[in-house]
């Protein structure tokens, strides 16, 4: 993996911590009967997930203000011309069932709660090439360990804000692992039932 904003190396500094959103509801309803493929989906506040398409897009980018970029697949990703270039981080990982996701997840989980905890301003996007598997994975592993949620409470939230959100069943097997071995949970997971902030929540991640 690497982190990097542009051609500039990254190296972390403290950050003031701003209260997030409490757990939003999990889905009562069902999943929107349209969605448009090549757009970005709002998962929490500041949180999206999208495509490549969306993801080299100068104008998509500056549109929705993104400071963070989280790309989950092996592939050169563009980086259009943007009078700031986001912090970039990359995983290596193939959309393939027994691809290695989980090792990633705790470092994937960090990059996404640092940034939207740096600045109430910063908005973070999740890519991989559809939009559909490994960027869900990832968004998924990070509400699990935000909002104390178990893996298919997690996914089936961003299939409410994403109908096309279907991670394959080997990544669904490693947030179930992650959920165990990471973060000390079994199979059934609730959300709390309190509001819950970034900053109180950093205690773990190891």
């Amino acid at each position: 993996m690497s982190y990097h904003r542009g051609n500039s190396s990254h190296s972390h500094h403290p950050h003031q911590y701003y209260p997030a959103a409490a757990a939003p509801s999990t889905p009562t309803t069902p999943y929107p009967s349209t969605y448009p493929p090549n757009n970005a989906s709002e998962i929490i506040p500041r949180l999206y997930v999208s495509d490549l398409t969306f993801a080299e897009n100068a104008a998509s980018l500056s549109f929705h203000r993104i400071t963070h970029i989280l790309t989950v697949m092996p592939d050169r990703v563009c980086q259009p011309p943007l009078p700031m270039q986001p912090m970039r981080m990359q995983v290596r990982v193939e959309d393939m069932p027994f691809a290695e996701l989980a090792a990633h997840l705790p470092s994937t989980t960090a990059f996404i709660r640092d940034a939207l905890n740096s600045s109430p301003e910063t908005r973070v996007l999740v890519h991989c090439g559809e939009g559909i598997s490994r960027s869900v994975s990832v968004v998924a592993a990070f509400l699990m360990a935000q909002y104390g949620w178990g893996r298919d409470e997690a996914v089936n939230y961003i299939k409410s804000k994403r109908r096309v959100a279907n991670p394959n069943f080997g990544f669904m097997g490693q947030l179930q692992e992650y959920a165990e071995k990471s973060l000390g949970r079994g199979v059934v997971a609730h959300p709390p039932s309190t509001s819950m902030y970034m900053g109180s929540s950093s205690k773990r991640y190891r």
